[in-house]
């Protein structure tokens, strides 16, 4: 099932585009929106669903909460895939 939901959260171009954006650094809701042309309650959506795939964390500091790419997961679904090649 975890993997069935990492593959989703993945099939969106906007959600692999924040996680191109978090690869660099960690952001706030505010700055991710700011990189897209959508609705801040959207790109609002899309990291809830990015967190809850396990693909990013959040950590609160003060009034905003910042948001960090998690590689273990990743590298999970790398190594799913290379199981499919034969290696």
């Amino acid at each position: 099932m975890a993997l069935q939901e990492t593959l989703r959260a993945l099939s969106d171009p906007i959600r692999r585009e924040i996680l191109r954006l978090l690869r660099e650094r960690r952001m706030s809701a505010g700055e991710i929106s700011s990189h897209f042309d959508v609705t801040d309650a959207a790109i609002s959506r899309h990291l809830s669903v990015l967190r809850d795939a396990g693909l990013v964390r959040d950590s609160r500091e003060g009034k905003f909460i910042y948001y960090e790419l998690n590689t273990s997961v990743l590298e999970d679904v790398v190594i799913w895939l290379n199981s499919l090649k034969g290696e």
